[in-house]
């Protein structure tokens, strides 16, 4: 069931209004029911899955908590770390362990077929941090095995995330909630710019990006060099127009789920933008993998190292292949080229400051061909051929428009219609929350915008519906 679906605007206010009739002590169980539904609306049978994941971190911490021996501490995370990564890695990660196994010895073992379920990653790297976090003793385990799998399958940030924190998510699924007007309000509309992000902005650019990645081969020049920037926008509005959505949609319900971006094109530094992009993974990492390496508490040499390493696991969390990897490893080596020149701290001079942040961004999509592309050897050549040309710069960005299919002034001026209101609600947001202050504005103001983006999405949207780029890590 997509955000951006029929079903879905069926589903969310049958559960919104039930939730609110219900008394207090009963609205985990909608949750609850309501959230496995959502789940199994993709493929019923991997509900087994997430329960397992569920039960053995649910029972993995109960244990830590009545034990004071350490070694049987040690024993119970290690069987829920394994358990949990266990099952990430047979679905995820097995067949390309066994591709590379295959190419390193003369055996030729077979791969399994075998579809990866949707938001493994996340709920699986969310029952390890209320696991580890119960170890660190920062919370309790929750004894009520409901509420616990409520938390856990929560269904707006169940497939994609945010990745929440059991100090942030299990006490509000526990606390009561009062319908809050201006809560709802601000939900709704979160929800509208996140669907305003996908369907206007990210799902018109991918219809160009899907055409070249499929076929680099057949593209050369500005047209590579046009879908790259075209993707470091697509991704971004497709990824955190769900985040607009998952924050919105638990925000009917009183729950306030981490904001997960934050103006990341406006960084100044690589080590910025990620502490403005996926902010709940990049924390997460920084937290469980960066911190116990040492962090930056060690020695120049091994905070290199805990850098780079910990995006090169970033890397390989978000796909099984070594075009990842390496997407990872470039946002590691970047930061610790940061490090060495200074480049990662605060300047005052706005000239300078706008100037760091073109080039962090063109930094940023430059690194992002080797995410999209299918394998490296498609990297290689759109890096190798997007600047063919150049040297003829008026037929180098024609020849590219016409080659990607936009050979009319009126198409340019709507991507460009697409892109434009983007850019001014996330440089704006820098320093306000848009959405909270049209939220202060009087009834016919907050209407009429609200009426105007509905217009604007339903103009805009194409037949159907399309899956969000993240569903696939």
């Amino acid at each position: 069931m997509l955000f951006n679906s029929l079903k879905y605007a069926i589903f969310l206010p049958i559960v919104f209004i039930t939730y609110w009739l219900l008394p207090n002590k009963y609205r985990w169980i909608l949750l609850f029911a309501a959230s496995y539904y959502f789940y199994m609306s993709w493929n019923a049978k991997y509900v087994f899955l997430i329960l397992f994941t569920t039960i053995i971190s649910y029972i993995c911490a109960l244990l830590l908590e009545k034990t004071d021996n350490d070694k049987l501490k040690k024993l119970y995370i290690f069987i829920s770390l394994l358990m949990s990564f266990g099952v990430l890695f047979v679905f995820k990660y097995l067949n390309f362990a066994i591709n590379i196994f295959n190419r390193f010895t003369p055996l030729n073992l077979g791969t399994l077929n075998l579809l990866l379920p949707v938001g493994i990653s996340f709920y699986t790297f969310q029952t390890v941090s209320y696991v580890i976090d119960v170890y660190r003793g920062k919370i309790k385990a929750e004894k009520h095995f409901g509420i616990y799998a409520t938390f856990v399958s929560f269904f707006p940030q169940l497939v994609a995330g945010p990745i929440e924190r059991s100090t942030n998510l299990l006490p509000q699924i526990k606390e009561e909630h009062k319908f809050d007007s201006d809560k709802a309000y601000y939900g709704i509309g979160l929800m509208l710019w996140g669907l305003f992000k996908k369907i206007v902005v990210a799902d018109n650019l991918a219809i160009y990006v899907d055409k070249v990645y499929e076929n680099v081969g057949a593209y050369s020049g500005f047209a590579l060099l046009l879908v790259t920037m075209m993707f470091a926008i697509q991704i971004y509005c497709d990824f955190s127009g769900y985040s607009d959505m998952a924050r919105g949609s638990a925000k009917l319900f009183g729950v306030e789920l981490m904001e997960n971006f934050k103006s990341p094109y406006f960084a100044s530094s690589i080590k910025e933008f990620w502490s403005r992009w996926h902010i709940s993974l990049s924390t997460w990492f920084k937290d469980y993998l960066y911190i116990p390496l040492g962090g930056n508490r060690v020695g120049e040499l091994r905070n290199y190292f805990n850098l780079v390493f910990t995006f090169l696991i970033s890397g390989l969390w978000h796909g099984a292949g070594w075009h990842y990897i390496i997407w990872g490893g470039m946002h590691g080596v970047l930061q610790v080229v940061e490090k060495i020149l200074g480049l990662n701290k605060k300047i005052e001079n706005k000239l300078l400051l706008n100037i760091k942040r073109v080039f962090v961004f063109l930094l940023v999509t430059i690194t992002w061909i080797f995410f999209r592309s299918n394998n490296i050897y498609d990297s290689v050549y759109i890096l190798k051929n997007m600047l063919i040309g150049i040297s003829s710069p008026l037929n180098y960005l024609k020849d590219g428009f016409v080659n990607l299919g936009i050979n009319n002034v009126n198409t340019a001026m709507l991507l460009i219609l697409y892109i434009v209101p983007l850019g001014v609600y996330d440089y704006f947001s820098l320093k306000k929350d848009l959405i909270k202050e049209l939220g202060k504005q009087n009834n016919i103001i907050k209407n009429l915008v609200a009426i105007i983006v509905i217009i604007v999405i339903l103009f805009f949207a194409h037949a159907g519906q399309s899956s969000f780029v993240y569903f696939q890590f």
